[in-house]
């Protein structure tokens, strides 16, 4: 664990949670959860929002560190680390290079299928090129080229949001008209049947390391924003139900695709495990949930560690960098 020079509690921690995307709520919740955390292993923690006031407070009073409790675009997309950069403060977690990869699904499976590491077939398509090529020859020739059934999600987003199963091919425009409203690209890909399954990947001084993989069994079978955040819609299993080889193959993968994305302290890798025990990535989340059913907080609990503590050594890792 990182050691912290002087003692924990000369170190001021800042929380931004809420923001202004889709996943405010969650976001002001991981926050909220953070916070008592870090409190509870004696570390001087406030939450705050990510607004107009944020650059002059950072300016006439910086913390210490940032915790970036923020999903979504804010969080997520680079641009608020590259502020936080500018104005000298550390922060918890990847640089903005890195962070604007994994937000965009697109290109961060792009980088994972030139890395080897398996990822379903797929295609992008701006809402304009929908659009203007015409939808019903693009979606015929998406249902001929990837099969049915086809996963539809926003290029870029969390949580479930604007995400839709797609097994008929009658209910393609629908679930593309659906994905539009959250985001202007919606990433069509071959759905793989399996087991939903999360891992997360921390680093506390000694390298990258998996956590125990966390199995999602959403009760409609789609782990949509209603199945993550409603108590009783999903049932999680950690660590999942997996052979001992296979959940080898699982934690590998995982690690893999964190480190083919040139991430740092933390992430959460989302996979699908099929029938045959091969794993593959969906997407790679770089601020992933903190609240009391998110799966990284489960996966540290199954580990054996303490959530405050583990958060305590991401903070002095990220102190060690400032």
């Amino acid at each position: 664990m990182i050691k912290f020079m002087g003692t924990e509690e000369d170190v001021r921690v800042l929380i931004l949670a809420g923001g202004l995307s889709y996943e405010r709520d969650v976001s002001l919740r991981s926050g909220r959860r953070v916070l008592d955390a870090l409190r509870a292993a004696g570390l001087q923690a406030e939450m705050r929002d990510a607004d107009v006031t944020l650059l002059p407070s950072l300016q006439e009073d910086p913390p210490d560190a940032v915790v970036i409790a923020l999903h979504g675009a804010t969080g997520e997309d680079g641009s608020l680390r590259g502020v936080l950069d500018l104005c000298g403060v550390p922060y918890v977690g990847c640089d903005a290079r890195a962070s604007r990869l994994a937000w965009d699904k697109p290109s961060a499976k792009a980088m994972l299928r030139e890395a080897g590491i398996p990822t379903p077939d797929w295609v992008a398509l701006p809402h304009d090129r929908f659009s203007e090529l015409g939808a019903v020859a693009v979606l015929d020739r998406i249902a001929d080229r990837l099969g049915l059934p086809l996963m539809v999600k926003p290029a870029q987003g969390g949580s479930g949001l604007g995400a839709a199963v797609v097994r008929d091919e009658a209910d393609l425009p629908a679930a593309m008209v659906g994905c539009f409203a959250y985001d202007s690209t919606a990433l069509v890909e071959r759905y793989v049947p399996g087991m939903d399954v999360a891992v997360s990947v921390v680093d506390l001084g000694d390298g990258p390391q998996p956590l125990p993989a966390v199995e999602i069994v959403p009760r409609n079978g789609v782990y949509d924003y209603a199945a993550r955040y409603t108590a009783g819609l999903t049932t999680w299993h950690t660590p999942a139900r997996l052979d001992p080889a296979v959940a080898a193959r699982v934690a590998s993968t995982a690690l893999a695709a964190h480190e083919a994305l040139g991430l740092r302290d933390l992430s959460r890798v989302d996979l699908i495990v099929d029938a045959a025990g091969e794993p593959h990535v969906l997407e790679v989340n770089v601020s992933p949930g903190m609240t009391e059913t998110s799966l990284l907080p489960l996966a540290v609990q199954a580990a054996g560690l303490d959530f405050g503590k583990v958060l305590g050594g991401l903070v002095g890792r990220a102190l060690a960098r400032g």
